[in-house]
């Protein structure tokens, strides 16, 4: 069962535990996906858009919906998603997807 945390993003970085939700990383800061913690049928969808594990994204926009660059391609997913989406930050910013 999937247990609430309190997660805290200073400067780009989780702070304190390694893995935090794509829903909390700050626009503009480069993630690597360590794992999904949705339905099945959700990562095997999820997967087919790019968003796998060791793949690294960047988030371009929070609005309505999160909107990440995966493989080149802008693609948008609901924050309900992305608090499933556990991420790690990239220790260099510089890398881009």
């Amino acid at each position: 069962m999937h247990q609430t945390q309190n997660y805290q993003i200073l400067a780009g970085q989780c702070a304190g535990p390694q893995l935090c939700p794509l829903s909390r990383v700050q626009v503009g800061i480069t993630v690597c996906i360590k794992q999904l913690n949705t339905a099945p049928e959700m990562q095997e969808r999820l997967r087919e858009l790019g968003f796998c594990e060791q793949q690294r994204i960047k988030l371009l926009s929070r609005h309505s919906n999160i909107i990440c660059l995966v493989c080149n391609s802008r693609l948008g997913i609901s924050e309900k998603i992305a608090d499933e989406i556990m991420v790690e930050t990239v220790a260099d910013p510089a890398i881009t997807p």
